[in-house]
């Protein structure tokens, strides 16, 4: 049986790794075949080596097509959140690193004040998330409901809402900035109710619950909204001074009013 000359051998896996559109194959092969040789690997573990290396540059490729298309603001990572401000947070952060709460279809909703790293964490949690393999999508809610308000104006909102079910995580950020409108707020409830047990939502807000009904206008639609994001949720509750007012002399912020404290008062 004619034996391949090594010189030979590279030039097929080449064409080979060419014409499967895969040519880090060719350069994995090329640098693990001598390796393989001193070591002693069988042919099987030459191959799996190669192949693994293949797969896990195409994952990290994939990967960081699926951060750009998101839409993030600024890359954020867990790594670079200041932990020692929000210490409690910690734990609750880490068992949603592992990407699990996205196979359950669970939503995670971050309350706090401005600047205690809402949108950090939603940020991260969403690049860890197409880290996993899922699509992700990035606004906030104002930037939503024009998305939504424009898909019901021509006519497809059901078409657009299916096609947003294919996302694993939409994040929606800054809940509660500003009041909504009724079709507005309308509007997002079909957003949060197509979702409900089927994908995943992050959100943050700076109000607690029960100042969601002064943003959305309507008690009723608030109640329904946030029993179909709670019921599968894990809520996280940051505290403390913003961190962009940190050395600046200012400990606080103004407290945040809505519509319905200000009649009340």
């Amino acid at each position: 049986m004619a034996v391949t000359k090594p010189a030979e051998s590279v030039k097929q896996i080449t064409y080979l790794a060419g014409a499967l559109k895969a040519p880090r194959i060719n350069e994995a092969a090329t640098r693990l075949a001598e390796q393989a040789r001193d070591a002693g690997w069988s042919f099987e573990d030459y191959l799996a080596a190669v192949l693994e290396r293949e797969v896990s540059a195409r994952n990290a490729s994939g990967a960081q097509l699926r951060i750009k298309a998101a839409g993030f603001p600024a890359p954020k990572t867990l790594e670079d959140f200041d932990w020692d401000a929000q210490p409690t947070a910690r734990q609750q952060v880490a068992a949603l690193a592992s990407g699990g709460f996205l196979l359950e279809a669970r939503n995670v909703v971050l309350l706090g004040p401005p600047g205690t790293g809402k949108t950090h964490l939603a940020t991260a949690l969403g690049i860890v998330a197409a880290q996993h393999g899922h699509r992700v999508l990035f606004a906030t809610a104002t930037d939503w409901v024009t998305r939504l308000t424009d898909a019901h104006r021509q006519g497809r909102l059901p078409n657009e809402l299916t096609r947003l079910r294919r996302y694993g995580l939409i994040i929606v950020d800054e809940v509660g900035y500003l009041p909504f409108e009724q079709d507005a707020a309308n509007l997002f409830f079909q957003l949060v109710s197509s979702r409900y047990e089927h994908a995943s939502l992050i959100l943050t807000s700076n109000l607690p619950f029960s100042s969601w009904g002064g943003v959305f206008g309507d008690q009723a639609v608030a109640a329904a909204m946030i029993d179909r994001i709670v019921h599968h949720a894990d809520v996280i509750t940051l505290k403390g001074a913003s961190y962009r007012l940190r050395g600046r002399g200012i400990d606080s912020l103004p407290s945040i009013r809505t519509t319905t404290d200000e009649t009340a008062g």
